[in-house]
Order: C-alpha cells, then sequence, then structure tokens
C-alpha cells in the first residue's frame, strides 16, 4: 500500500498498525493468510510482525490462526488517561462553534447552581461575563434545567432547598408548580430552552450529555443574543447541531466509561476558577 515517501517515516512501524488494525469485529481469530490478505503484505512479512507482537504480549497463538490480547487496550488507555473529559469534549465544541458562529459552554450541577466547567465562546458582548467557574441559579437557566430533570425526585427536592451561591438574581424566577411542569417538558423531549430567563439579552438551548451508562453527567448549550437570533433559529438550526454534538461527546464518553476514576473525577466538586483566556 502507499505511503509517506518522507525518510523519517519507519515503514515497519506502519505495517506492524496495519497488522493490529485488521482484527474486526467478528473475526478475533485470524489466519496468518488472512491477515497477510488483508494488509496487503507478504506472508513472510506478516510472520515477522506476528511474532514480534507475540515477544511483546500484544497477540497471541490461537487454535486457527493469532488473536489480540488484552494488552492493545493499553494502547488506547494512554491516550485515554492524558486526557479529562473536558478536553475529549472541547474539539466537539469547536466544532459546533465553527457552525454556529455561536458560543457554547458545559455545566455540571453544584447544589442549586450550575458551574461553568468549560466553554468555548465567540467575542459577543453579552449581559453576564462567563468563564470556568460561574454559577448561576440552575432553575434560570437551559443547562439548569436539563440537569435538574435527569435527577430523581427524591434528588430534586432536596437539591432546589439548597441555597443558591452565584450571587445572581434572575430575571423570571419560577414558583415550584412552573418549574417542575417545565421540567417534565424537558425531559420529554430531551431539551431544554432558557428565554431570557436569567437575564435581559440572554436565550439558549441545552440538553445533556450522558455516560457510558446513559446517565446525564453535564449539560451542553448554545448562547445567544436575543436581539440577533430568534428562538425559532435557536431552536430549528442551531439545536440540531447541538443534539448531534452531545450524542458524539457522549459516545466519546461511552469509551471513557472503561477508566472508572475519569467520571468518579467529574462528578466530583467543581473546577476552581480559573482565567478561561478562550
Amino acid at each position: 500500500m502507499a505511503r509517506d515517501a518522507r525518510p523519517d517515516f519507519i515503514e515497519a512501524l506502519a505495517r506492524g498498525l496495519d497488522v493490529l488494525r485488521c482484527f474486526q469485529p467478528g473475526r478475533p481469530v485470524m489466519t496468518l493468510s488472512e491477515i497477510a490478505g488483508a494488509t496487503g503484505l507478504a506472508r513472510p512479512t506478516v510472520r515477522r510482525i506476528l511474532l514480534t507482537l507475540d515477544d511483546l504480549g500484544y497477540v497471541r497463538s490461537a487454535e486457527r490462526g493469532f488473536t489480540l490480547t488484552p494488552r492493545v487496550l493499553e494502547l488506547g488507555m494512554t491516550y485515554i488517561n492524558a486526557l479529562g473529559v473536558w478536553e475529549v469534549a472541547r474539539p466537539h465544541m469547536q466544532q459546533l462553534v465553527a457552525q454556529t458562529n455561536e458560543s457554547t459552554s458545559m455545566a455540571q450541577l453544584d447544589g442549586s447552581d450550575i458551574v461553568y466547567v468549560t466553554r468555548v465562546a465567540v467575542p459577543k458582548i453579552i449581559t453576564l461575563a462567563v468563564t470556568i467557574g460561574t454559577r448561576f441559579p440552575a432553575p434560570a437557566t437551559s443547562m439548569g434545567k436539563v440537569l435538574l430533570a435527569a435527577l430523581p425526585d427524591d434528588d430534586l427536592d432536596r437539591v432546589l432547598a439548597l441555597p443558591g451561591r452565584s450571587g445572581i438574581t434572575p430575571r423570571r424566577q419560577p414558583d415550584r408548580a412552573s418549574l417542575d411542569a417545565s421540567l417534565r417538558e424537558v425531559r420529554a423531549r430531551g431539551w431544554a430552552l432558557a428565554d431570557e430567563d436569567l437575564a435581559p439579552g440572554i436565550r439558549s438551548v441545552a440538553t445533556g450529555v450522558r455516560d457510558g451508562q446513559g446517565r446525564v453527567v453535564a449539560a451542553i448549550n448554545v448562547t445567544v443574543h436575543a436581539a440577533e437570533t430568534s428562538v425559532r433559529t435557536l431552536t430549528e438550526e442551531h439545536l440540531p447541531r447541538l443534539l448531534r454534538t452531545a450524542s458524539d461527546i457522549s459516545q466519546d464518553w461511552a469509551l471513557l466509561g472503561s477508566v472508572p476514576s475519569v467520571f468518579q473525577d467529574a462528578r466530583a466538586a467543581p473546577v476552581e476558577p480559573v482565567k478561561a483566556g478562550r
């Protein structure tokens, strides 16, 4: 197969990776001939690669050929352990911003507040400044509604009874009956809208991001200026992109589920505020 012609390119390493990648779902055991056919490599070359990978512990001989060993997981885990959940989400958020030309953020619940944990912003003036660590009252925000809607009833009662620490008085403060009705709607459709509930000019839509067990562990939004972007544009144009982004992040986070400590850390106390600079 065609390869990079640069002098620094290591063909032998590339061939070894070709052999590892040829093991696909439904083909856990492959013969030497099958591997040679799948990679386009000569049988003697494949044999030397397999013997080397066997010595290193990445493949082993099976009854009818060769199979991968669990040690190949180390290759992926090295990458995963080098990243936090928010770094995994960030490239997806950057793509969403490129598509919408609007800011996007992720938040988690801390008591009755949401706390911003990561953000990709565009240079637009809004009523309230937002950085990593910013707190807002959850019921007045689209991300807060998503996160509250994901709670069991007992937890919801407990969370709403806690005093907020944001120091922000929302423009609109729904009573409990109105909030419960709003949360039922969020559960039914899978997303939440906040239309200048927190402050004048701030309009946003949000949905949940899930871990490998299907639990909502964070919320992600698109925020717009109400004078520039209508509710219709927000829900008909930006929302579908937001839902796809949340799904993509959830799929990546499901892969992280094989490292239990990662999500334990993510559900712990929110990060300390830092200068966003983004």
